[in-house]
């Protein structure tokens, strides 16, 4: 069973305040309530301040719950003010002070460090919150993560984390563009690594860079989407390529345009077709698939065709 706490605060008794975080939890919920096909996948709770009042206590008690037993992985995304505090983060609730600001991440992770929680997510879109992680209080003057801890943040340690014009936090856009499929692999498969390559690339040089920390031994699963080859069909990868290093000899009665007609060649030729796509396959001595099947030339494996070949070989996928 997968949980997550989504926080959004744009209102502060003492902080100015912002526009974009209660829309950046908005449209991160259904994203992660729900895989792409419809079914359950996080069981959601948003806390935003357009509909209540959230003070350090209330915080608190949340991630509480969050990180209570009786879930698998627990996901705990923030949108707000982070103030930095000597390699740590401080989120900043509803009533911070300037010398009491919020909850510092250091006692969220103290929390995840005694809880039976699996695995625990934690996400930040906030100012200054690259120094996530780094907590004396936890193991001297070292960083310390807990196995099972994954840490997404928006920005460095010395970084403020941008708004857009449109009252969105600019890395929640970039977030939820990689959760709708940008950072799915070749299975549909959304995980925290993946997104974070993506942001990654969606930041230049010059802007807030996202930063990730993880002590993990496997990645979980955000997301489920579309996979870019039906699965049915990417499991036939063995049967056209005898092994990862062969070629698959093409002929014009792969082409669908091409007469006579050959259903059998076709079908497999629109196989290959979605496979090239995805960067699985590729024509040998020609541009295009088309122009080996009518050239009677041969198409072989990428290097991650090879992969999951290998995979569909061992019945993993």
């Amino acid at each position: 069973m997968n949980r997550a706490l989504l926080v959004g605060i744009d209102s502060y008794d003492n902080f100015a305040g912002l526009k974009g975080c209660v829309n950046d939890v908005l449209a991160i919920e259904p994203l992660l309530a729900r895989n792409e096909n419809g079914t359950p996948n996080f069981a959601c709770r948003a806390m935003t301040t357009n509909t209540r009042r959230i003070e350090r206590r209330d915080l608190l008690s949340a991630i509480d719950e969050l990180f209570s037993p009786g879930a698998d992985v627990a996901l705990f995304y923030f949108a707000g003010h982070g103030a930095p505090a000597d390699s740590d983060v401080v989120l900043v609730t509803q009533d911070g002070a300037h010398n009491d600001a919020g909850v510092p991440l250091s006692a969220i992770l103290g929390k995840v460090q005694t809880s039976n929680v699996r695995e625990a997510i934690i996400i930040l879109d906030c100012c200054f919150s690259g120094a996530a992680g780094g907590v004396p209080q936890l193991s001297g003057n070292l960083a310390a993560i807990k196995e099972g801890v994954s840490i997404l943040t928006a920005s460095r340690s010395d970084q403020p984390a941008a708004e857009t014009p449109f009252h969105r936090g600019l890395f929640s856009v970039y977030l939820c563009g990689a959760l709708d499929g940008g950072a799915a692999d070749v299975l549909g498969k959304v995980n925290l690594s993946g997104v974070y390559a993506y942001l990654s690339e969606s930041f230049g040089p010059w802007n807030q860079r996202p930063t990730f920390k993880a002590n993990v031994d496997r990645l979980h699963l955000l997301r489920s989407c579309s996979p870019a080859v039906p699965l049915d069909e990417l499991r036939r990868l063995p049967d056209f390529f005898a092994d990862p290093n062969s070629e698959l000899g093409l002929d014009p009665s792969y082409e669908p345009d091409a007469e006579p007609d050959h259903p059998e060649h076709e079908a497999v030729f629109k196989i290959l077709q979605k496979c090239r796509s995805a960067k699985l396959v590729e024509p040998v001595g020609a541009d295009h698939l088309f122009f080996a099947a009518i050239e009677s030339k041969s198409c072989r494996l990428t290097p991650l065709g090879k992969l999951y070949h290998r995979m569909a070989a061992l019945g993993q996928i």
